[in-house]
């Protein structure tokens, strides 16, 4: 018999997962990854679930165990029929030419991965601007996963850029005061400025901040247009603590109005990302 919450709590036609990982084992790790795969995710699970949940599609973020490798995310985006786009993680002294070409196959997004970082990349240095000068070009995305009290000056020098940025796990901001954390301020300012976007993703993955505060923050500051939702999977670390049903669930307590939740998964999705249904 169908449990009747999961029936309520159907997603809209064009529902998007704005962020999950495809995991291949035995490839080469690379040596600033924060994490380490437990086991394999391939592209075809990762359809089968989203068809299971009634998903239409995917945003595949590059992790970090495999550094700038980015051969697995590819050859899962061609294996999707364009239901998936990816955000790959590259040098910043790429050329825009294999940016152009990565974007042909699928990648929309470039991935700045720097959570538990001893130091941070310098974001003003000229190789990143010139980085986020070619991501403007191309239309290419700006991902961010770091801890929120580092995200202002990094958010400051992609929005200067003129690139959209998306920010990762909602901002990540520290503790259980989050909400009110510089960083969290930030990320709401340049919500409202509207060239960025966050995730309201993996609250398995904050550091006390209330998920549902947080969203409803984002929704207010953003008039209900940049937010998107994720489900982080496999759920790198918690792979046995987490189920997909879970991820739809805690949208639903986080954005419990109807009209915004669908659009979160489905416009604003959209129009961060390319899908076209």
């Amino acid at each position: 018999m169908a449990d009747p919450q999961e029936e309520s709590r159907r997603l809209p036609p064009g529902s998007v997962d704005c962020h999950a990982h495809v995991i291949k084992m035995n490839q080469p790790l690379s040596s600033n990854r924060h994490s380490q795969p437990a086991r394999e995710a391939s592209v075809s699970d990762y359809l089968d679930t989203l068809d299971a949940h009634g998903v239409d599609y995917g945003l595949l973020t590059a992790p970090s165990f495999y550094g700038t490798n980015n051969e697995v995310l590819l050859h899962a985006l061609a294996a999707s029929g364009g239901r998936l786009r990816g955000t790959a993680i590259v040098e910043p002294t790429v050329s825009e030419s294999v940016l152009s070409d990565m974007k042909d196959q699928g990648v929309c997004g470039i991935r700045l991965n720097w959570v538990k970082r001893d130091a941070l990349p310098d974001i003003n240095s000229g190789e990143y601007r010139n980085l986020l000068s070619n991501a403007r070009n191309l239309g290419l995305h700006i991902e961010v996963y770091l801890e929120g009290e580092h995200l202002p000056p990094v958010l400051k020098a992609i929005n200067a850029s003129g690139a959209r940025a998306v920010i990762d796990h909602f901002g990540n901001p520290p503790g259980a005061g989050g909400i009110d954390s510089e960083g969290f301020r930030a990320l709401l300012d340049a919500l409202a400025a509207g060239n960025t976007w966050v995730k309201l993703s993996a609250p398995f993955r904050l550091r006390g901040s209330n998920p549902a505060a947080l969203a409803k923050a984002i929704m207010d500051r953003s008039g209900g247009e940049r937010a998107v939702w994720a489900t982080d999977w496999p759920w790198v670390g918690f792979e046995d603590r987490i189920t997909y049903r879970h991820c739809i669930d805690s949208l639903f307590e986080c954005v419990p109005d109807e009209a915004s939740r669908n659009r979160i998964l489905t416009l604003n999705a959209h129009e961060a990302f390319g899908f076209k249904p």
